[in-house]
């Protein structure tokens, strides 16, 4: 089942672009924001006067808001109440607890491939109904839709994607340090090491959230091993205790051995969570607490919360490679309906549509895999850039490995992969203790 989802052959994309070098006023708006026009319409909804809508979703902050001018616009074309229901991590367990008590919400926002088979193997998920698989045919990718089916049954909606293969940088820490754009793994290291003499910590990691340890992870053995063996490690073809994840993590244990090049020490990053580490790098001038963050295109949404101006205060560039090619690994959140309601499914319908894609888009931190999009709908270049990357990709990416896997082993706070590779992070020496801990964690989660 997972197999079918681990995407073509990888290309190195977004090595393509000329990211680092996007410039512009970085606040260029879509044409029309202040016409006083009406959103153009390209789908119709069925009218909903009086229907309640629950929906859930991980989203906090800024990507809470954001999201919420989505529904407002359902609300307004379609006359329902909307209410928006924030989870926690992991949403499988939160929903497990909603649907046991008789309140599962209309709609979950699920950021992982594996909670919709979850989803499906509990019988908590209902189909997508024939509007929104029009929509589905209409605007996206054959292997975008495959993301969101299970046995050839299309469940989710994958309304928001993410490039999760980029180093976002301080423009001011960078020409101060005299410091180049990297494009090998050598390189990065060699960057790093010239912005630290400068006296600014070269990297911010998150490491509090596990999750971003993994995107690192995936990055490195993508390029590394390639993703023929990516896909078989993701489907379990392959033991964690395999060679080419001993490479891997040896690769990576060259930054995370030396404290000295990230933002607050070993100790620092593991007591930093993702919105920390982006706002540090953002702040502080041509001395922040550090130089470079990565993650991947929703780091807009933090850069937001500081002054820096996205395409010149903050600039970003591929994920280096370590192998022959720079990695793409892509994720995302999928809409899927947990209660077969006429409201759900035009919420599917409508999450569909590049009518609600314009509206995410325009707010900036949001990338969608909706190729009916127009990208004059990004508010800058740098993210109209990494956008057009993702679409020219059409099926040629690898999705996130964490979130194909069960969530019990890839998606869980304190748990599984997330706290092996916060325990690597904490002792990056101990590669063959963090494979056997993942094959052991791993073994477990799937055989229960």
């Amino acid at each position: 089942m997972l197999g079918t989802r681990g995407g073509a052959v990888a290309l190195a994309v977004v090595g393509a672009l000329t990211l680092s070098g996007c410039g512009g006023s970085g606040d260029e708006k879509s044409s029309g924001d202040s016409s006083g026009k009406p959103a153009a319409v390209t789908v119709e909804l069925p009218k909903l006067d009086g229907e309640t809508v629950q929906v859930s979703a991980v989203w906090s902050g800024s990507e809470q808001a954001n999201f919420t001018k989505v529904l407002k616009e359902f609300e307004k074309r379609t006359g329902a109440k909307v209410t928006y229901v924030p989870a926690q991590d992991p949403i499988v367990n939160f929903l497990g607890t909603k649907i046991a008590g008789g309140s599962p919400p209309d709609v979950a926002m699920l950021p992982q491939v594996g909670a919709i088979d979850e989803a499906v193997k509990r019988k908590w998920a209902k189909p997508a109904g024939a509007e929104a698989k029009a929509q589905l045919a209409k605007n996206y990718g054959k292997g975008w839709q495959e993301l969101g089916a299970v046995d050839g049954t299309q469940y989710g909606v994958y309304f928001k994607a993410a490039n999760k293969s980029l180093v976002w940088y301080n423009t001011a820490a960078f020409d101060n340090a005299g410091a180049s754009v990297p494009k090998t793994w050598k390189d990065f290291l060699t960057t790093a090491e010239t912005i630290s003499a400068s006296g600014v910590a070269p990297v911010s990691i998150g490491g509090a959230d596990g999750w971003t340890l993994t995107d690192w992870f995936e990055n490195i053995y993508l390029s590394q091993a390639g993703p023929e063996k990516y896909d078989q490690l993701t489907n379990r073809e392959i033991k964690w205790t395999d060679p080419s994840v001993k490479d891997a993590l040896t690769t990576l244990g060259e930054l995370f051995g030396k404290p000295s090049l990230i933002a607050g020490g070993t100790q620092g990053a593991l007591q930093t969570e993702f919105p920390t580490s982006v706002t540090q790098t953002f702040t502080g001038g041509d001395q922040p607490k550090s130089a470079m963050v990565f993650e991947g295109d929703f780091v807009g949404v933090n850069i937001a919360d500081t002054k820096a101006k996205i395409g010149t205060d903050a600039k970003v560039f591929p994920f280096p490679a370590v192998g022959a090619d720079s990695p793409v690994v892509t994720g995302g959140d999928a809409a899927v309906a947990l209660k077969d309601t006429k409201g759900a499914q035009a919420l599917l319908t409508f999450l569909a549509s590049a009518d609600a894609a314009k509206i995410a888009a325009e707010s900036g931190g949001f990338i969608s895999p909706n190729k009916s999009l127009d990208l004059a709908a990004y508010p800058n270049d740098v993210q109209r850039d990494i956008a057009k990357a993702l679409i020219d990709a059409g099926d040629n990416f690898r999705f996130d490995m964490s979130d194909q896997m069960l969530q019990s082993f890839g998606g869980t706070p304190g748990k599984g992969e997330w706290k092996a590779l916060q325990d690597f992070l904490k002792n990056p020496k101990d590669v063959a203790g963090t494979q056997k801990a993942l094959e052991d964690a791993a073994a477990k989660a799937y055989k229960s």
